[in-house]
């Protein structure tokens, strides 16, 4: 599990030469691992890397894997009213967006986090989602997926999963 850092693109190589999350890897040795998932270069947080293909495969797959939960800065503070419309869900660019949950963490004087958590990882939904309500995205933190929390994790840095925490996921 690696925490990654915002600006850094989530791809081997990037033809547009940006860093890459393989940056955190420079110095190791463990052949060859691919992100499991994805999170946009404005993005940061929890990505999981594996070299078991099928393993990675379980843990997309939008019908049977992990939920994925998000802390996300946003410019105003939404209402009650906004967050459920986020769960039922609003169509954008012909498709349904929703999350399973959303909720306020934190409230300021103009800006506000929430958790959002979801089923399956569209390409930037949440930022979609919440541009439907004409929310900005400050910041976007994937903090879980499934049981695993991102933790104390620094920015940058990564950890190898335990046999407990891999074979969780199968339990999912």
């Amino acid at each position: 599990m690696l925490n990654k850092p915002r600006g850094l693109v989530t791809t081997a190589r990037d033809e547009r030469g940006r860093d890459t999350v393989y940056r955190c890897f420079d110095g190791t040795d463990f052949g060859w691992i691919a992100p499991v998932g994805r999170l946009d270069k404005a993005s940061e947080g929890l990505l999981l890397f594996s070299n078991d293909p099928q393993w990675a495969a379980r843990i997309t797959d939008p019908a049977t894997g992990p939920d994925k939960a998000y802390h996300v800065q946003v410019d105003r503070i939404p209402g009650e009213t906004e967050l459920q419309a986020m769960r039922l869900g609003v169509e954008c660019d012909g498709e349904t967006l929703r999350a399973n949950s959303a909720s306020l963490l934190r409230v300021g004087e103009k800006n506000a986090w929430l958790e959002i958590v979801l089923d399956e990882g569209r390409n930037r939904q949440i930022r979609r989602l919440l541009a439907a309500f004409d929310i900005g995205v400050l910041r976007l933190v994937r903090v879980a997926i499934g049981g695993l929390q991102l933790g104390e994790l620094p920015k940058g840095r990564w950890r190898e999963l335990t046999d407990v925490e891999i074979a969780a996921f199968d339990d999912d």
